[in-house]
Order: C-alpha cells, then sequence, then structure tokens
C-alpha cells in the first residue's frame, strides 16, 4: 500500500485518538498520510491535548491527488463542516468512489457535504438522528462498511474501524 496517499482533517478540539490511531495504523501499512487543516504547519491542539501539526492547508492540496480521507470526531467537525473546500473534498472523493472514513462526530461533515443519503452508517449515538435525517441508515455497531465509506462509533471502536478501513482500502489497489 505504499503508493496509496490519505488526507486526515484536522481543526482543534479533535478527538485524540481519534486521530492519531488511524493515522498511525496506516502508516504502519506503509500509506503516506497528510494531515490537513486550515493552515500548513499550524500546531492543532485535541480534546485532551495531544497535539499534531498540520502537513497542508485545504487549499494547498488537490483530492484528485489522493486515494481517500479520515475524518476525525470531537469537536473539529463542527469546524471543519464550515469550509467549503472541505466539503468540495469530500464530495470529490465520494464522486471517485474513493475511501471515506468518520468516526464518531465527524459524521457531521458528510452531512454538510450531502452524501449520506441512503447510506448505512454508524456514529456516536448523540448525532444518529442528525444521521438519519440526512438520510442515512443508521447503526448500532462498532464498525460498518457501506461501498467505500467506512463509519465507526467511537474511540473503544477503533481497531474494528481500522480493520475495515484498512480492507477497503486494500481492494481498492
Amino acid at each position: 500500500m505504499k503508493n496509496k496517499k490519505i488526507i486526515a482533517l484536522i481543526s482543534n478540539d479533535f478527538e485524540d485518538l481519534e486521530l492519531w490511531y488511524p493515522v498511525l495504523r496506516l502508516r504502519e501499512e506503509g500509506v503516506t498520510v497528510d494531515v490537513v487543516g486550515a493552515e500548513a504547519g499550524k500546531k492543532y491542539i485535541g480534546k485532551y491535548g495531544v497535539p499534531c501539526v498540520s502537513d497542508f492547508a485545504f487549499d494547498d492540496i488537490d483530492p484528485n491527488q489522493y486515494d481517500g480521507i479520515l475524518v476525525p470526531g470531537g469537536w473539529a467537525p463542527d469546524a471543519l463542516r464550515r469550509f467549503p473546500v472541505v466539503l468540495e473534498m469530500i464530495r470529490n472523493l465520494d464522486q471517485r468512489k474513493c475511501i471515506i472514513g468518520q468516526i464518531c462526530h465527524a459524521g457531521w461533515v458528510l452531512i454538510s457535504a450531502g452524501i449520506l443519503n441512503g447510506i448505512h452508517v454508524t456514529s456516536t449515538p448523540g448525532i444518529k438522528d442528525d444521521m438519519a435525517n440526512a438520510g442515512a441508515i443508521w447503526h448500532d455497531v462498532p464498525s460498518i462498511i457501506d461501498g467505500h465509506i467506512v463509519s465507526s462509533r467511537r474511540p473503544p471502536d477503533l481497531p474494528e474501524y481500522m480493520i475495515d478501513y484498512i480492507k477497503v482500502l486494500k481492494e481498492q489497489l
């Protein structure tokens, strides 16, 4: 999977484990993971104080050069979905059927991008109604795959989430 490139979105108050665990797991698999935020080289702070410095700004990258995306949870998704460039990035990857991973509150970004109608998903139960109101079919399971979209509920589900994410990414080789 050394030829694969994934975007990991970031904003302040990301859920620390939901960003770092997937980034590190994919890097262990040989995948290039670029952390992308509103500003390049900025130190973003997670909900529990773990920092992460972005590699690139949203406007610095071309989503056509990537094979997929990771959207972490926490409160970051509420900020991320306010950037039109982020929503366009999600739509681009969705149209190309590239892998899209979302966990916990990350579903808010996919909702705002308008890509969940008829899609089987999970998330934190706190946004279950938001997901359903966007047309998604919500399930209370650790991780679920619907085509190129992989979703998960919360940090204890990260192992199942990454097994599913890596499985879909390998299928796209």
